[in-house]
């Protein structure tokens, strides 16, 4: 047995040396300092207790560091995973409660074990069902819904809600209590966040920092925005003034947690399990396959399943709660020169020792500050050029994203991902039931053969030639036999119809019938039917079956000499018609 195959561990720890290590501990230590705000901000988004976010940010990297192919994919919380987990965990409880916490568990390790299954059965091109447009309007629209839900921490006020409407809603009805030291700090941090990721670089570079260290600097930004608001609240004494601060976080090592083994629990969460699954597997695979590209190396999709399975039924088992790659910290982790998935585990380990001595520094820090956080981090998701660019390209699948966003904002997010699927599935079974189809003709002194509409070809009113550019399924196989038919029907001198097969990769038994019953139709009036270009795959199929042996005309190699033979065909036939009965010639009938 390969182990390599599923321990890439084993393959990259060969040849690991000083430089790597060296490269890895550096990365390590920027994607720690920007991990500890975001781990804390997710898990409140979430509905979790801060520290939650800790836990899910140590021993879950540590096995994908084990078992996943990306050198580079930083995993842990993401905004989109938190923002389902809290929607599947708040039918269950009340956020923060213990059956809140439960669910959020048993949400771990569910998805971590749907995971893990469809990694050693190899279904990863199941998040196929995903198309692009879908899953750019579901992040689009949960960015906007995460965004507005931590207003409520912005203003220092109570809000509630998973969709805009009740979001929008009981923001009007409390603003009026706007706590303004909250406000204030808010607003500051927020403003302060955006420019570092707009401005400080440039700065940072015209006060003479180099270009990699100025843009890891300003990556680090929300350390800052957390030193400075933590020691305002200190300086200040904006609790006694109401602002809002995290408290006590336990100074600990994540505990070792069993999910709650209930089946009516596990039953109630499977679909979201399941769509938290494939949100985050599709989110982890793209962001991992766009940093390999930059450095030529590979990723396994379906070892990714496993990598990304393994990581959730430890935060599962250790306290956490959903995770899957983040681009944000990836893109960190990547510039930060990380060159193994040991640059992770050694992330684990600073998270860890910042969980055990650096916790009470964070008493006094602001929920504003970490509201302002997310809201930056997912403001960036939020994409409204991709839409008019899908408009332009494809009206059905801009039908599916605009579902998508539309039922995420007012109905949430799991409502939004099934209309997204539902719809993209829909779309997809009405285009499979009416594949595209030309007729064509030979372009002049060539033997290529273009759709009559779109180019200057030779033709003969005697000879049809179909081009079929899908597999023939029962999708579309009634379809093509209306088409056919109707073709022939408004086109009374066709004496040979050729379909022409280059793009047909597969035949199946539906659509053998369908072609029998045009054999035999167009025979009962005369006309024969070739086929050209037949694939060898699907030529062994045919030849299984007693198709050929009822063909009234023949499978040609070639389009150019099925047409020919056609027309000499046809020429005969008219020449043969043409020449007078000899009886009749002499009088005898």
């Amino acid at each position: 047995m390969n182990f390599t195959r599923y321990l890439p561990i084993l393959e990259w720890g060969k040849g690991y040396g000083g430089t790597a290590l060296t490269n890895d501990l550096v990365a390590a230590l920027i994607v720690t300092i920007m991990l500890i705000p975001q781990s804390l901000a997710y898990a409140m988004l979430a509905g979790l207790p801060p520290e939650i976010g800790l836990y899910a940010s140590m021993l879950p990297i540590i096995a994908y560091a084990l078992f996943g192919t990306s050198r580079t994919l930083a995993v842990g919380p993401v905004a989109v995973v938190s923002l389902m987990t809290l929607a599947a965990a708040s039918n269950i409880g009340a956020q923060g409660s213990p059956e809140f916490i439960a669910a959020a568990l048993v949400l771990a390790l569910l998805s971590g074990l749907i995971l893990l299954a469809m990694g050693v059965l190899r279904l990863g091109f199941l998040a196929n069902l995903l198309s692009h447009p879908v899953v750019s309007g579901f992040i689009t629209a949960s960015g906007i819904i995460i965004a507005t839900s931590q207003l409520k921490s912005i203003l220092g006020i109570k809000a509630k809600g998973e969709a805009m409407p009740e979001l929008l809603r009981t923001l009007a009805e409390n603003f009026g209590a706007t706590n303004m030291p909250t406000l204030i700090i808010g607003v500051a941090a927020t403003a302060f966040l955006f420019w570092v990721r707009k401005g400080l670089k440039p700065l940072l570079i015209r006060l003479g920092m180099a270009a990699r260290p100025a843009d890891l600097t300003a990556k680090a930004g929300p350390i800052f925005a957390v030193a400075m608001s933590t020691l305002a609240v200190l300086t200040l004494d904006l609790e006694a003034k109401g602002v809002k601060v995290i408290g006590e976080i336990p100074q600990s090592l994540p505990p070792f947690t069993m999910p709650l083994f209930d089946a009516a629990l596990w039953q109630s969460l499977l679909v979201p399990a399941l769509l938290i699954s494939i949100i985050g597997f599709v989110e982890s695979v793209s962001v991992a396959q766009t940093l390999a590209a930059k450095r030529r190396q590979r990723i396994e999709p379906n070892q990714e399943l496993i990598g990304l399975g393994a990581a959730n039924v430890a935060a599962g088992l250790t306290g956490g709660y959903p995770v899957t790659g983040g681009f944000a910290r990836s893109v960190v982790n990547f510039d930060a020169g990380a060159e193994t998935p040991a640059a992770g585990a050694f992330t684990a380990i600073g998270i860890a020792l910042a969980a055990l001595f650096l916790t009470p520094l964070l008493y006094a820090l602001p929920i504003a500050t970490l509201a302002a956080t997310i809201i930056v981090a997912v403001l960036s998701l939020v994409d409204f050029k991709t839409p008019r660019e899908i408009f332009r390209y494809s009206k059905p699948d801009f039908a599916a994203m605009m579902a998508t966003i539309i039922v995420t904002l007012l109905a949430g997010v799991e409502p939004g991902v099934i209309a997204g699927v539902g719809l993209s599935l829909a779309l997809y079974l009405w285009r499979a039931s009416r594949p595209h189809a030309a007729i064509v003709g030979r372009v002049p002194e060539t033997e290529h053969f273009r759709n009559v509409k779109r180019h200057k070809v030779f033709t003969d009113p005697r000879i049809l030639t179909i081009r079929i550019d899908e597999a023939l399924t029962y999708f579309n196989a009634r379809w093509l036999e209306e088409y056919v038919l109707e073709q022939v029907a408004e086109q009374p001198a066709v004496r040979h119809v050729i379909l022409m097969c280059p793009a047909v990769n597969a035949i199946d038994a539906s659509a053998l019938e369908s072609l029998e019953a045009i054999n035999h139709r167009l025979e009962d009036t005369g006309i024969h039917l070739h086929l050209s270009e037949v694939k060898g795959p699907v030529m062994d199929a045919l030849e299984r079956s007693d198709f050929l042996g009822e063909l009234s005309g023949k499978v040609w190699l070639s389009q150019n000499e099925a047409f020919s033979a056609a027309i000499a065909i046809a020429d005969a036939e008219e020449k043969a018609e043409d020449v007078p009965d000899p009886m009749l010639a002499r009088g005898m009938i």
